[in-house]
């Protein structure tokens, strides 16, 4: 009967946590579409439309994975979406920092009453997306 309950507990919490991993990847795409294709290129490629206007050339998205040994390096995309916030709009570099755009987008579109916590809240739930995302568009 252990055995029973644990797999009907295994059920459940995957009937609960594979919808909200789906809701992550398209509040993702969305945010990628928003926010990095300018740059970047819808297919992640590095072949947006601004991308000419820029200084340095752009990361191939779509091969982070396969440049860092086979294994998604979430840790350094997370730092780099989040940006230094104490270096204005654009960084250090021409990558913006997206941290305080997206605390300021959750104040006045989800929330105009959001606490800085849950603006901060709020803007990581947006990176953690858009870094599932960008995890889905690996090319091997």
């Amino acid at each position: 009967m252990g055995q029973v309950s644990r797999i009907i507990g295994l059920v459940v919490g995957l009937a609960v946590w594979l919808p909200l991993v789906a809701n992550a990847q398209q509040i993702g795409q969305l945010e990628y579409m928003d926010s990095c294709a300018q740059c970047h290129g819808a297919s992640g490629t590095g072949d947006g439309p601004l991308a000419g206007y820029l200084n340095v050339s752009l990361p191939d998205l779509t091969a982070l994975q396969s440049q860092n040994g086979g294994v998604f390096p979430v840790t350094s995309v997370y730092q780099i979406i989040e940006g230094p916030v104490s270096s204005g709009a654009h960084g250090s570099s021409e990558m913006p920092a997206w941290s305080n755009r997206f605390q300021a987008r959750g104040r006045l579109v989800a929330n105009p009453d959001f606490s800085t916590t849950e603006a901060e809240i709020y803007a990581r739930f947006r990176i953690l997306a858009l870094i599932e995302y960008l995890a889905g568009i690996q090319q091997d």
